[in-house]
């Protein structure tokens, strides 16, 4: 069974293709600037890089593109659509109708549609990727895959703000919380490395890129998550905020004269490690201006692993005990001096980490000590994966 997984943005489109015999990626790539001047393709086949450059005004225009490059008599991968077996798409947000995911049809489109308050930036791209998919593809199942799935197990004191209860029944006014479909794969991976199942295990986990999520697993379900009603909330990141006093917002407004939409662009595109640090939202540049003597790099920097350190020790208290953290994403997989800095101050768990293997990059592995009380690890994400095998569940038994 070979399937597609499709993840669109509103001017961009990734992909894979991947045989789900042994999971290996048969293909992938990535349309940038779509609708865009300058539209182009790069196809990805065993190393060998393949450029397409062309208009393409929508999204239809680009997955036609995608599909050809598959079956390309030079550089595609199979010889015809019919070896697509189904199409998984990542789908930002299902609110509370999908704890799972799901075989798209109508219903499942008007619930995607009825999302978009809650998701006004990656729903419709989502919705408009799945769309053209069903235009040209009219055959081939399609799957739901939802960043907020995978929390829908969260407890209500967890999920529920305390605001007007009346917020919630009408407008939805709720945590949902992001990433889930990596926080998923990577506990998975943990128990796996541990030899254990997951419903034994407590593990944190710790998504941790441009944009940034902790999770608490309780026996494989999420039981509490950093992001919130939107992926502002949380952890600082790249260029969001994260968790801040709700009345700087008013405060700001009267001072400043800043309308709300003015400092909601603020918060989540000004914010975070580039807005304390004023060089960079990448914590490469950060890291190598504190290295420098900047200030205000080290001041983003100790903000930030503060606020890691602060999520994870909250979460231990959730589950009561912790018995792995897993660290994961661009920072989360890349970086061992952020992961130095986080685990340092967690020595009142009994973490020990080996600065050998904390310095190994690009394979999941264990980085603590024989003696460490809590196991430690770094494990590369796979969304892509986890997508492909959620469709490849839901459709191997239709007919």
């Amino acid at each position: 069974m070979k399937i597609l997984v499709m993840n669109c943005g509103s001017s961009s489109l990734k992909y894979q293709l991947i045989d789900m015999k042994d999971e290996n990626v048969l293909a992938k790539g990535l349309v940038e600037r779509i609708g865009i001047k300058g539209s182009i393709l790069t196809h990805r086949v065993n190393g060998q890089k393949h450029i397409v450059e062309q208009p393409m005004e929508d999204h239809k225009v680009a997955v036609k593109l995608v599909l050809d490059a598959l079956v390309d008599k030079e550089y595609g991968v199979i010889d015809d659509m019919s070896e697509i077996s189904a199409v998984g798409h990542r789908v930002v947000h299902g609110g509370e109708r999908y704890a799972k995911s799901v075989l798209i049809d109508e219903k499942v489109m008007k619930a995607l549609k009825d999302c978009i308050p809650l998701a006004p930036l990656h729903n419709p791209p989502n919705i408009i990727g799945i769309n053209a998919c069903r235009q040209l593809m009219p055959d081939t199942p399609m799957v739901g895959v939802f960043d907020t799935a995978f929390h829908q197990t969260m407890p209500d004191y967890a999920y529920m703000y305390p605001l007007p209860y009346e917020l919630y029944e009408k407008y939805k006014i709720r945590k949902y919380g992001f990433h889930g479909t990596s926080h998923r794969f990577v506990s998975i991976e943990a128990a796996k490395l541990m030899g254990k199942d997951i419903k034994e295990l407590k593990i944190i986990t710790c998504h941790l890129g441009n944009g940034a999520s902790i999770c608490a697993v309780d026996k494989g379900k999420s039981a509490d998550t950093s992001m919130g009603f939107t992926p502002l909330a949380g952890l600082a990141m790249g260029t969001r905020c994260g968790d801040i006093d709700p009345a700087v917002i008013p405060f700001l407004m009267n001072a400043t004269g800043l309308s709300i939409n003015d400092i909601d662009v603020m918060m989540n595109k000004k914010s975070g490690v580039l807005g304390v640090s004023g060089v960079s939202s990448d914590f490469r540049d950060v890291e190598s201006a504190a290295n420098s003597g900047n200030k205000r790099a080290k001041l983003a920097l100790d903000l930030y692993y503060h606020r890691v350190k602060s999520f994870i020790g909250a979460y231990a208290a959730v589950l009561n005990g912790v018995d792995a953290i897993v660290f994961t994403a661009g920072l989360g997989e890349n970086s061992a001096t952020s992961r130095a800095a986080v685990c340092g101050g967690l020595g009142y768990l009994g973490i020990k980490i080996d600065p050998e293997k904390n310095n190994i990059r690009g394979e999941a592995l264990e980085i603590s000590t024989s003696d460490s009380k809590v196991k430690v690890f770094v494990i590369p994400t796979n969304e892509e994966l986890m997508i492909a095998r959620d469709t490849k569940d839901i459709v191997k038994n239709l007919k």
